[in-house]
């Protein structure tokens, strides 16, 4: 029970408390189970006061200092908490349904269990707080800081959260159904196993977070940054994915069907779906036809293939010439990688061959190359060839008849990787550059 004198000195007013804590900084006021059930406590001093088990419902504690006080087990339902400062307080278990907490301070709180259902804490500052298994459903946190907060196991289903800090903030296992995330800052947020069904993560912030095993089905992702997301095992079914960032995610084990690539805007337009959230960006590229040339153009004015024998010596010199052409802002292509499994290697080599700006074929120890060039060169007027060969070698017997088609340009010799490395720009790109240039 609380102590009377304190309790009655409370009721004095906020001016003649605060002016008793200066004089008594000594004594930690304990409140605790009193009713105060609607009380005017604006600006007053309850820092490392005890009000467990107190009755706070709809009581004025705007701009308060409450630093360090327990709070656990007191309600709170529709107290006004606004610029209150919570700073490491203790609220184990709080009911502050529709609690009023726009602009308060909760940094390090300890609010696990607490009951925040129907609350406001937009522009709340709660960085470090722990919230595990709190009940969070429905608060309303539009602009609030949440950075490296605990929400392990929290319930927040259809909690506003729209442009909301919570950068490195834990929701391991938290239920985030139906909530409204936009625009929300997630960076490195730790959401493993998390329901986010139906969330709205639409322009939200996602890169370097963990998103494992979580459930993300019907959620709206649309134009959402996703960089270097782990969301290995996640599920992804029936996602907006409309205008996403994505790049190096981790999709082992995903989840992937019916992801929408239209715009919910207007709602009239028919849905297109995809299955797969890396590929959805290129396939709405080749339905759009005007942006899928913009694309061409782009990837066709710098995109150069390097062709060659990839033993370790060959293949040194091929990806030395890769590292210049960089240099140069040219998209070097090294065909070293498995071709896919709907096309063979060949198909594949003119494939990327028909997007080239020129291609360079280091045709020394020529093995695959052969096959390679006869079926590019014949069919690809517009794309330069420029051939490269060690020097102590000689050309393959058939390479003579390619010599007659004029984009085959002058075989380059080069004694060694540094000789060719040293004459590259001179003596390779440049003649196949103005080749190029020619043609076109």
């Amino acid at each position: 029970m609380s102590n009377p004198e304190h309790l009655a000195k409370l009721k004095e007013g906020p001016v003649i408390w605060n002016q008793w804590r200066e004089e008594h900084p000594e004594i930690l006021p304990d409140l605790s189970k009193a009713d105060l059930r609607r009380i005017d406590l604006t600006q007053v001093n309850l820092s490392k006061a005890n009000l467990r088990q107190t009755d706070l419902t709809n009581a004025e504690l705007s701009n308060a200092s409450l630093e360090y006080a327990d709070f656990g087990g007191a309600t709170l339902i529709g107290a006004n908490l606004r610029e209150s400062s919570l700073l490491l307080a203790e609220m184990v278990g709080a009911n502050l349904r529709m609690a009023l907490l726009r602009g308060a301070k909760l940094a390090g709180a300890n609010l696990r269990y607490s009951i925040f259902y129907q609350a406001e804490l937009r522009e709340a500052r709660l960085p470090g707080a722990d919230l595990t298994e709190a009940n969070l459903r429905e608060v309303m946190a539009g602009g609030a800081s949440f950075r490296r907060a605990i929400f392990r196991k929290a319930q927040l289903e259809k909690a506003k959260l729209n442009e909301t800090d919570l950068r490195e903030t834990d929701f391991r296992d938290a239920v985030l159904r139906q909530a409204f995330l936009y625009d929300a800052n997630l960076f490195g947020a730790d959401l493993t196993r998390a329901d986010l069904r139906k969330a709205d993560l639409s322009k939200a912030y996602v890169s370097e977070a963990k998103l494992c095993e979580a459930d993300l089905s019907d959620g709206d992702l649309e134009s959402a940054r996703l960089i270097k997301t782990n969301m290995e095992k996640a599920v992804l079914t029936g996602c907006r994915v409309y205008g996403i960032s994505a790049w190096d995610l981790n999709l082992d084990g995903a989840t992937q069907s019916n992801l929408i690539i239209t715009s919910s805007y207007p709602p009239s337009q028919p849905i297109i779906q995809v299955d797969n959230i890396e590929v959805a960006q290129f396939i709405y590229l080749l339905l759009n036809n005007q942006k899928i040339r913009q694309v061409i153009d782009t990837i066709t004015s710098k995109l150069v293939l390097i062709l060659g024998r990839f033993t370790p010596e060959r293949k040194s010199v091929l990806e030395a010439i890769r590292n210049e052409l960089r240099k140069l802002d040219y998209l070097p292509v090294l065909f070293d990688f498995e071709s896919p499994s709907q096309r063979d290697i060949t198909e594949t080599v003119s494939t990327l061959a028909h997007m080239a700006r020129f291609v360079i074929a280091d045709i020394t120890d020529a093995k695959s190359i052969p096959q390679e060039l006869e079926r590019i060169v014949p069919d690809l007027p517009s794309v330069p060839v420029q051939p490269l060969l060690l020097a102590s070698q000689r050309e393959y017997s058939m390479f003579e008849h390619l010599r007659r088609y004029p984009w085959v340009l002058e075989t380059v010799l080069y004694k060694d990787q540094q000789d060719l490395l040293k004459t590259l720009k001179e003596n390779v790109i440049r003649p196949a550059e103005a080749k190029a240039r020619k043609r076109e």
